[in-house]
């Protein structure tokens, strides 16, 4: 594995301890019945072990977009052209899509990073770290080199280290590439074990038939690749893109700058996945948010141990369910730091004890 990814996964740290569980302990002074937030003292409590405060607030919220283009979309599997990955995220810096709509009003900051988009644009809002004009298609052979796939997550990291640099309280991981859910998919499926007959889902809406060939194009490509469900940068050079591969750099990169992030959808959980099959610490810094409509989100996010804040029947990925999430986060931070305790409301709480101690 490349030096420099090694040295990050070294800096992923455990949660503090100390301040997860003086976090537990205020909350259940809160007047209220124990327990009786539910999630929000679980992200309260998080966000305590990420950043060994307490009291936490989360103003400067930004998504970071990876977008690149898949070269299995030659196969027939979407029903998009690739020139829409240029074309949104293009959009996206103009706040014109769903996702960036979303953070234009709720004030959140936008990166679009271009890691691997193939036709050609103008436009200076958008980062340019292109590794190779799309991905190969992996039926006929790894969609890119395993030095490619590093580098990828390699940006990733630096974003994520930037982002920290620049004062940001919270990630959001979000994409924008065409045929991403087939790279995504095959992936999954590998990590899982599971038939893509059992995670292939229709994407960006597609027919029955287009979907059956989705299914046996993935089942192809994972056969002749022969790619290592043990080694995740192998695993993602031969049937990943350098979008999934960047996207998981940020969520390793976050975790090692203790920044807290969110997992959008079907993309981004499967992201976040690959990062914590590489390591196992990261997954304490991931925040879910939405579940998607796609097939194989359910299970995805199992293996990460989380489940969704929402259920919205989203399914248009972006990173369009980061923002939502923010704000669920932002009432986590307002439980802790604004909810009275039984002392300060002058209430007697002895009749909770025995609640308490069972």
């Amino acid at each position: 594995m490349n030096k420099k990814i090694l040295d990050t996964l070294q800096e992923i740290a455990p949660l503090n301890q100390s301040a997860l569980l003086a976090a537990k302990k205020y909350q259940s002074s809160l007047a209220m019945p124990p327990g009786s937030m539910g999630e929000l003292l679980e992200i309260g409590a998080r966000l305590a072990g990420i950043t060994g405060n307490l009291h936490n607030s989360l103003p400067k919220k930004r998504i970071v977009v990876l977008a690149a283009d898949n070269g299995v979309v030659e196969e027939g599997v979407s029903s998009a052209p690739q020139s829409v990955t240029a074309s949104q995220a293009v959009n996206m810096t103009k706040s014109l899509t769903g996702m960036s709509a979303l953070a234009k009003h709720f004030g959140n900051e936008v990166q679009v990073v271009d890691v691997g988009i193939k036709c050609s644009y103008d436009c200076p809002q958008i980062i340019n770290k292109n590794i190779r004009k799309g991905t190969a298609s992996f039926l006929h052979g790894p969609a890119m080199t395993r030095e490619e796939a590093e580098k990828a997550i390699l940006i990733g990291i630096e974003l994520a280290k930037t982002a920290k640099a620049d004062g940001v309280s919270v990630l959001g991981v979000g994409e924008m590439g065409i045929g991403n859910t087939t790279t995504s998919t095959a992936v999954l499926s590998v990590l899982t074990g599971l038939s893509p007959d059992e995670i292939t889902g229709r994407g960006g809406c597609i027919t029955d038939e287009m979907l059956s060939h989705k299914k046996e194009v993935i089942k192809k490509g994972i056969e002749l690749n022969k790619a290592n469900k043990y080694d995740v940068i192998d695993l993602l050079s031969k049937v990943g893109g350098l979008d999934l591969a960047s996207m998981c750099g940020v969520f390793l990169g976050a975790a090692a700058e203790k920044l807290p992030v969110v997992i959008d959808g079907y993309i981004s959980v499967v992201a976040a996945l690959c990062a914590a099959r590489i390591c196992p610490n990261s997954a304490k810094y991931f925040f879910s948010s939405h579940c998607s409509e796609e097939k194989g989100y359910k299970i995805a996010i199992n293996e990460l141990s989380l489940a969704p804040y929402l259920n919205l029947r989203m399914r248009l990925g972006e990173g369009s369910g980061c923002p939502l999430a923010f704000e669920i986060m932002d009432a986590a931070c307002v439980i802790m730091n604004e909810m009275a305790t039984f002392e300060k409301a002058q209430i007697n709480d002895s009749y909770l004890d025995e609640i308490r101690k069972s």
